[in-house]
C-alpha cells in the first residue's frame, strides 16, 4: 500500500486527482526552481506535489523565503513512485507542479503594446527545445518584453519550460506567423551583417535569431530592417543560440553606439 499524501488539500481533495484531471490542459513546472520562479511572477498554480515536503520548505528557506508562504499552502508530499508516474523525467528537487497557462490574447497584447521599453527576441523557427528554454531564461533576466518563435516548435513544451528554469511567467511568450511579428525595427542576427558594436539596438527593437543549423529563413530576412553580426574569430563557425541572445541583449542593455 503506498504512504498517504501529507499536506494541503487540493481542488476535490486528492492533489493526484486533481493533477491527472489538469495535466493534459496545465504547464508542468518540473522541480522547485520553475516552481519557485512562476510563483515569483504571478503564475496560477493549482496543484504542487513534493517527494519530501519538509526538505523543498526547508529549500525555499535558504534559497527564496519570499515564496516560503505560497509553497507552505500547495505543496503536498507524495510518495516517491507516484510523483515518477506524473512526470516524465524525474527532477533532482522531486518537486512538480502544474500551473495556468497564461491567456494567449493577453500575452499577445503585451507584446503589440508600444512604446516598448525593452526589445521582444525572435526565434526564427528554432529546433532545439533547451535552446529555446535557455533562451527565454536569458529574455526574463534582462526584462525583455518577450519571446517568440515561428515556426513548428511549441515554445511552451515541458521540455522548453524545463529550460527556462520557470520564467515563461516572467515575459510573454507565444508562437507566431513571420507575417505577424510585433511592430518595431527588426535587427536579425546574420554572419554577413553590420558589425552590433557600431550599431544602437532601440528600445522598441525585434531582435531576431536564426534556427541552429539553416539561419534565418527567406521569409524573416525579407521582414529585416538590419543585418547585424556578432564579432567572432576568423574561423569559428558559429556561437550557441543563447550565447548570441544574451551578447546581444547585453550589448542592448548597454546602450552601446
Amino acid at each position: 500500500m503506498s504512504a498517504p499524501l501529507t499536506g494541503p488539500a487540493h481542488g476535490d481533495g486528492d492533489p493526484v486527482r486533481t493533477w491527472r484531471r489538469l495535466a493534459d490542459t496545465s504547464v508542468l513546472l518540473d522541480g522547485f526552481h520553475a516552481l519557485k520562479h512562476a510563483l515569483r511572477f504571478g503564475a496560477e498554480v493549482p496543484v504542487a506535489v513534493a517527494v519530501d515536503r519538509a526538505a523543498a520548505l526547508a529549500l525555499a528557506d535558504d534559497l527564496a523565503p519570499d515564496v516560503r508562504e505560497p509553497l507552505t499552502a500547495l505543496l503536498t508530499e507524495v510518495p516517491e513512485e507516484t510523483y515518477r508516474t506524473l512526470v516524465p523525467r524525474p527532477h533532482p528537487t522531486a518537486v512538480a507542479a502544474l500551473a495556468v497557462r497564461p491567456a494567449r490574447a493577453t500575452h499577445l497584447a503585451a507584446l503589440a503594446h508600444t512604446p516598448r521599453t525593452a526589445p521582444v527576441v525572435v526565434l526564427d523557427n528554432p529546433r532545439n527545445l533547451g535552446n529555446a528554454g535557455a533562451v527565454i531564461r536569458l529574455a526574463a533576466g534582462f526584462g525583455a518584453t518577450g519571446v517568440v518563435t515561428t515556426g513548428t516548435l511549441d515554445p511552451w513544451h515541458p521540455t522548453v519550460v524545463r529550460g527556462g528554469a520557470g520564467l515563461h511567467f516572467a515575459t510573454a511568450v507565444e508562437r507566431v506567423e513571420v507575417a505577424d511579428l510585433p511592430s518595431g525595427p527588426l535587427f536579425a542576427l546574420d554572419p554577413e551583417g553590420d558589425d552590433i558594436r557600431a550599431l544602437k539596438l532601440p528600445d522598441d527593437a525585434l531582435l531576431a535569431f536564426g534556427s541552429e543549423r539553416s539561419g534565418l529563413s527567406a521569409e524573416l530576412r525579407e521582414r529585416a530592417d538590419h543585418l547585424v553580426s556578432l564579432p567572432m574569430r576568423p574561423q569559428v563557425s558559429s556561437y550557441n543560440l543563447a550565447t548570441s541572445v544574451a551578447m546581444t541583449l547585453y550589448h542592448w542593455s548597454m546602450g552601446a553606439v
